[in-house]
């Protein structure tokens, strides 16, 4: 799970592994397995990061060198 923020401020908790794909336009869309879409404050690269961190806790991917 990955915490992001909704452009009203408000915070919400999203499982990284229905994440289909992330886009900047420029604000940062997240497409999830189901079609639905979400913009979020956090940049595509922080989207990114925080769900490799969050399939590293998995044990899904190793860890960086």
């Amino acid at each position: 799970m990955i915490k992001l923020t909704h452009l009203d401020g408000e915070t919400f908790v999203l499982n990284a592994d229905l994440i289909q794909f992330v886009e900047s336009r420029p604000d940062t869309f997240v497409t999830l397995v189901d079609g639905k879409r979400l913009v979020v404050v956090e940049s595509m690269d922080e989207v990114v990061r925080r769900a490799v961190v969050y399939q590293q806790a998995k044990h899904l991917l190793p860890p960086p060198a």
